[in-house]
């Protein structure tokens, strides 16, 4: 238990920073709204059904990315900034790693539900159920930026991120559908190391 609070302490840390002076505070709230409810759900259903370390661990970083995006907005992260102008990049990229955390966690959090719970019995299909639940989450974001882009006029212009790039819901879509796959192939491992203890 001592774990699951040095999480929820850093995550508190984090939150406050990325809301003290941020870059736009429309967009700020934007970005880190999902982490916030996030963390809500998990604390409420805490006592039915509690997670691995692990899986927690994730939602922790994936969490920190969305605060750090929130904080300076995507298109504005000073370290990709950086990364821009020494490979010569055309934009600030650090949306792509906020897209492919957004396939790379929540496929994590999915595959541990899945094997707890026993949704699947055809383990033949497990993996690819998994990629298209997260890709499915990842249409829905979009579809979601999209909407707040024309509700909100310009406000919505740094949450839509874009920064002129015509492919780039379609590109998120993709480092969203990566970040599953890698997720799924790298730690599956270490994931069944800690259901082991369960």
């Amino acid at each position: 238990m001592k774990y699951i609070y040095t999480l929820l302490a850093l995550f508190t840390l984090t939150l406050i920073w990325s809301i003290i002076n941020p870059k736009e505070v429309f967009t700020c709230f934007l970005e880190i709204i999902p982490a916030i409810i996030g963390v809500l759900i998990l604390t409420l259903t805490f006592k039915k059904f509690r997670f691995t370390n692990f899986t927690y661990t994730l939602i922790l970083i994936h969490c920190i990315i969305l605060f750090i995006g929130g904080h300076y907005t995507y298109a504005e992260v000073p370290l990709f900034d950086y990364i821009k102008d020494i490979f010569h990049q055309s934009r600030n990229n650090y949306d792509k790693v906020g897209h492919f955390a957004q396939g790379f966690v929540p496929a994590m959090i999915i595959r541990e539900l899945f094997i707890r719970k026993e949704v699947i019995a055809n383990q033949s299909f497990f993996n690819f159920i998994i990629i298209s639940i997260c890709l499915a989450v990842s249409a829905a974001y979009e579809w979601i930026e999209w909407l707040v882009s024309i509700i909100t006029g310009d406000g919505g212009d740094a949450f839509l991120g874009t920064q002129g790039y015509v492919w780039d819901t379609q590109s998120d879509m993709l480092f969203a559908t990566i970040g599953a796959i890698v997720a799924l192939s790298l730690l599956s491992k270490a994931q069944d190391k800690q259901l082991i203890k369960i």
